[in-house]
């Protein structure tokens, strides 16, 4: 056994636990066991499986964004300091101001990637599951916590005429437009849901300082560059794979909804749209920060746009 495997095949068992777990509980409730959307409802119960287990990840990412939020003018003033001095020990001096920054704040530029950094053995568990679903059909095998009754009950599931162990790149029975077609519009059903979530936190939960900064820049390059990723990739992912990795990116579209309207960050669009929907009922603004009410002289008095300015009148001379 290679070494990837040796890493991976407790996440494969983990993962076939879980799905034949949720299979198990469909059957019992009358759904047909080769049936390919009793399979589908199973992955999905993964989905739900891991993304719950992953919500106190998810608070402390949050957590980790604000922070990071918060300290961009100490950053940008640390930055100002720093400002042209390429040699070693300044180099080295604002490294550890910098770091000694993320740990005041309790912060650090990584943390807004631990979700998908957690998720992604199992991402690649149920890769590899799915993918040697055809090979151990032929060999009559199991697969993980899968027997080989459930195994070859997986290979001839299908949804639409599609097998869900079949991909874009290889094929794997069925209808083969099909599965094209399917492949798809799941792969970008998957980049868009990707790309709508990281697109809505920036566009709503950012603060002015902290879209300025040089960290918000890379992040702005990775916008991009990760659905083009996932989408190139996903030729290569069963039809099943991108079930799970379309489901999850839509719990986290719905998950940063509900967080960038109900907590936002200091200082962004949506912190102000906030308050105004509060103003609105009559209720007094919030401080996003702490959550706490605000009180009356807490809250800054609004600049009022000024007016055309007045010319003075110039005086009727006085005929002599």
């Amino acid at each position: 056994m290679d070494p990837l495997s040796a890493v991976l095949l407790p996440f494969e068992w983990l993962v076939s636990f879980v799905m034949v777990a949720f299979h198990e509980a469909l059957s019992f409730l009358g759904m047909p066991s080769g049936n390919g959307w009793t399979w589908t409802l199973s992955i999905i119960g993964l989905v739900l499986v891991i993304r719950g287990a992953l919500i106190p990840v998810f608070v402390r990412q949050i957590k980790a964004q604000r922070g990071m939020q918060l300290l961009q003018p100490d950053l940008q003033k640390l930055q100002a300091k720093y400002k042209g001095k390429t040699d070693q020990l300044s180099r080295q001096a604002m490294a550890q101001e910098q770091m000694a920054l993320y740990k005041k704040h309790g912060t650090n530029p990584f943390s807004a990637c631990l979700p998908m950094v957690i998720q992604m053995p199992f991402f690649f568990g149920l890769f590899r599951v799915l993918s040697n679903v055809s090979s151990a059909a032929s060999n009559n095998p199991g697969i993980g916590a899968m027997t080989p009754s459930q195994v070859n009950q997986f290979h001839g599931s299908e949804i639409f005429s599609a097998p869900l162990s079949a991909s874009l790149l290889h094929g794997g029975g069925g209808n083969p437009v099909v599965v094209a077609i399917l492949s798809i519009f799941m792969i970008v059903a998957m980049t868009a849901s990707q790309f709508i979530t990281q697109k809505q936190i920036m566009a709503k939960n950012m603060s002015d300082a902290a879209m300025q900064s040089p960290f918000m820049r890379q992040q702005k390059i990775l916008l991009y560059i990760l659905p083009l990723v996932f989408g190139i990739g996903g030729i290569n992912f069963p039809i099943g794979v991108l079930i799970y990795w379309t489901i999850s990116n839509l719990w986290t579209m719905g998950q940063q909804f509900y967080v960038i309207r109900r907590m936002p960050a200091p200082g962004s669009p949506a912190a102000r749209a906030l308050n105004e929907r509060r103003a609105a009922r009559g209720l007094a603004p919030i401080d996003v920060t702490t959550g706490k009410t605000m009180k009356a002289e807490d809250i800054p008095e609004p600049v009022q746009p000024k007016g055309q300015r007045q010319q003075p009148q110039r005086k009727n001379r006085r005929k002599k």
